[in-house]
Formats: C-alpha cells, sequence, structure tokens
C-alpha cells in the first residue's frame, strides 16, 4: 500500500468535517489530487458577489444588439415558393 498523505480534520475546499481515513470528501469530492494540497486557498473557482451576468453574456457572445429582421425581399419570395408548391400539390 502507498503511503498517503493524512486526510485532514477540515476540509480545505469547502469546510466541511472529514471523517478519518476518508478518501475524499463527502460534501464537495475533494481528494489529496484535486484540493487537500499543502497549497489549497479553499476557493471553489466560483465568481465572486460582485459577477455581473449580463456583462458576461455581453462580453461571451458579444453586442448585445436586437434581431435583424427578415427584409420584405424573402418574405415575397418564401409567399411565392409556397404558392408554387400548393398549386403544384394540388393542380395535379
Amino acid at each position: 500500500m502507498k503511503n498517503r498523505l493524512p486526510t485532514p480534520e477540515i476540509c480545505p475546499v469547502c469546510g466541511e468535517d472529514v471523517p478519518l481515513r476518508a478518501l475524499a470528501c463527502p460534501e464537495c469530492g475533494a481528494d489529496h489530487n484535486s484540493g487537500w494540497k499543502e497549497d489549497a486557498d479553499g476557493s471553489l473557482g466560483l465568481p465572486d458577489d460582485e459577477f455581473d451576468y449580463d456583462e458576461f453574456v455581453k462580453e461571451e457572445f458579444g453586442g448585445g444588439g436586437k434581431a435583424s429582421r427578415i427584409s420584405p425581399f424573402w418574405w415575397v419570395t418564401s409567399v411565392v415558393i409556397f404558392l408554387a408548391m400548393v398549386f403544384w400539390f394540388f393542380g395535379r
């Protein structure tokens, strides 16, 4: 059996109690490979309270301008094609 580091009494990631000889935190799942490292800072990497969702969406997906409208040319074209299909189907 490999020598492994001792299990911490309190999880450095979520702060919950960890049972003796546990392989992972029962609350958040942190373990020696993911979060029980000596240099763990206890953060989950979540955005802080100042997080602005609308700003995030704007930065991630751009602009936020209004949706473009379909030009009248394409409306007329679609109606003509639809009518041609109706006449072709029922005109047989």
